[in-house]
């Protein structure tokens, strides 16, 4: 499989495929194809694997592309201005990412459920209770909202960020909550009451945007809904 990322606010992912390799994506991700690509819905993991995907976030089906001979074309777009950044995975390497940010994969890549085992992360994290956990082995192109800035965090070196900030993170990495101190910060900060602390060995990627601050922009330029009174 070859690909290249083109675009700039909405980037696109072009792969081209020879005859017998597949990608993987959420239905709907498919943007254009070539005709000798042939497409199957499944569920992929059984009910397990169809519940995980709805816990975190995903399409309970999922869409398998398979090319029937070489160079064929397939393109999946975003669904928000942001990056598409792809991830090599391996057994070792297994990545920890924000909902709704898996964009496509190759086959050899599964998809799960992470829950992070702090219960207060989970009830005051935000996206830091329900996330996903990729593994096996190939690439998976994530989507970011925004632009990606990546760390490289050392043993016990931590960020603290802004909830739902967090785009993905290495498996060997940490995350807890952290309240903001101050009562002035906390209510006219506008920063909320958390903070999400990610803690090191491992990479870190941060997106610019959140997905809900562009929504609370987008809504009040949005008809109201008038009564047929």
């Amino acid at each position: 499989m070859k690909y290249k990322i083109e675009g700039q606010n909405f980037p696109v992912l072009i792969c081209t495929l020879d005859n017998g390799e597949a990608m993987i994506t959420q239905s709907g991700s498919m943007a254009w194809m070539s005709p000798s690509i042939d497409m199957k819905t499944e569920g992929g993991g059984g009910i397990g694997g169809a519940f995980s995907r709805m816990l975190s976030g995903e399409s309970i089906f999922r869409n398998v592309y398979t090319s029937n001979k070489n160079d064929s074309m397939i393109a999946f777009s975003v669904s928000a201005p942001g990056q598409i950044v792809p991830v090599e995975i391996t057994q070792n390497r297994p990545l920890i990412v924000q909902k709704r940010s898996f964009l496509a994969s190759t086959t050899g890549v599964t998809t799960k459920v992470y829950f992070n085992k702090k219960i207060r992360t989970g009830f005051f994290g935000g996206e830091g209770f329900i996330m996903q956990e990729i593994s096996g082995n190939g690439i998976v192109f994530i989507e970011i909202f925004g632009s990606a800035i990546e760390y490289n965090l050392k043993n016990n070196e931590s960020l603290l960020v802004d909830t739902g900030s967090l785009a993905f993170m290495d498996s060997t990495c940490t995350m807890d909550i952290q309240i903001v101190k101050g009562i002035k910060n906390i209510l006219f900060g506008g920063e909320g009451l958390f903070l999400t602390n990610i803690k090191g060995p491992g990479k870190v990627a941060l997106q610019t945007m959140q997905i809900s601050e562009l929504a609370n922009l987008i809504i009040p330029f949005l008809p109201e809904k008038r009564s047929n009174s």
